[in-house]
C-alpha cells in the first residue's frame, strides 16, 4: 500500500495540517502517558488538560465548545475498523504514525470496499485536523514495531458509554458510543462484540509497506 504524506494534495479532502499553536506542554505530557504491544485508548486525560497552553488549543481547535484531550497508545499495521464523529478530530503523535483513511461519502448502501482506503504518514509533532467526514480508527506504526503516542483531540464525551438499543435505520444501528458510528470488519473483534459489519474487502495490512 502506498504511504502518502498529509503534505499531500491527496490529503486535502481528508483534513489539514494545522499551525500556530504552542504544541511544547501537551507534547511533553503526552510523551509520559502509558504504552503497551497492543493498542490502548483514553478518551479524556486530566494530565494532557493541565499541561501548559492545553485550554488554549482546545478552545482554539472546538471554538470555545466543551472539548477533550485524550490518547491513543500502543503498536498496530492493521485496520480493523472505520468509525466517525459529528465533528473532527485532532491528532498528534509523539512519533511520526499512519492513518488509515476513507470518505463517508465512499459508504454505498451500508457498506465500504476497503480498497478506498488510503494511508497518511504525519510526522512527530505535527497537529492535524481529520475531518468529520473522514473515516479512521486506530493510528498505525510508521516502522515495524515502532510504538506511537497521539493525541485524540475530540468534543468533550465523545467515545464515552452510549449505546442506543435497536435504530431506525442502518447508520443509526452503527452507533457504538457516545458521538462513534463504527464500520467493522468481520476480522475485527470489534464485529465479535456485535458491531455492525459494514468493511468489505482486505482487513488491511500495512507490515509489509512501513
Amino acid at each position: 500500500m502506498k504511504i502518502l504524506s498529509v503534505y499531500d494534495a491527496e490529503f486535502a479532502p481528508y483534513g489539514r495540517v494545522v499551525e500556530g499553536y504552542d504544541l511544547a506542554g501537551i507534547t511533553e505530557a503526552l510523551k509520559k502517558t502509558p504504552c503497551t504491544d497492543s493498542v490502548v485508548y483514553t478518551a479524556k486525560d486530566e494530565a494532557l488538560h493541565a499541561a501548559a497552553g492545553a485550554d488554549k488549543l482546545g478552545e482554539g481547535l472546538f471554538g470555545g465548545m466543551p472539548f477533550q484531550l485524550g490518547w491513543c497508545n500502543g503498536k498496530n499495521t492493521k485496520l480493523n475498523c472505520l468509525e466517525f464523529h459529528r465533528d473532527s478530530e485532532f491528532n498528534l503523535g509523539t512519533e511520526d504514525f499512519i492513518l488509515l483513511i476513507a470518505k463517508q461519502d465512499e459508504i454505498i448502501n451500508g457498506v465500504l470496499d476497503t480498497s478506498k482506503v488510503k494511508a497518511f504518514k504525519a510526522p512527530a509533532g505535527v497537529l492535524i485536523e481529520c475531518y468529520a467526514t473522514t473515516l479512521h480508527y486506530a493510528p498505525c506504526s510508521a516502522a515495524n514495531g515502532a510504538e506511537f503516542h497521539v493525541l485524540i483531540a475530540l468534543p468533550d464525551k465523545t467515545n464515552t458509554d452510549f449505546r442506543p438499543e435497536g435504530g431506525a435505520n442502518t447508520l443509526d444501528k452503527m452507533l457504538w458510543a457516545r458521538n462513534k458510528w463504527l464500520l467493522a470488519h468481520p476480522e475485527s473483534s470489534e464485529a465479535a462484540q456485535g458491531a455492525v459489519v459494514a468493511l468489505t474487502g482486505e482487513n488491511i495490512d500495512i507490515a509489509a509497506d512501513i
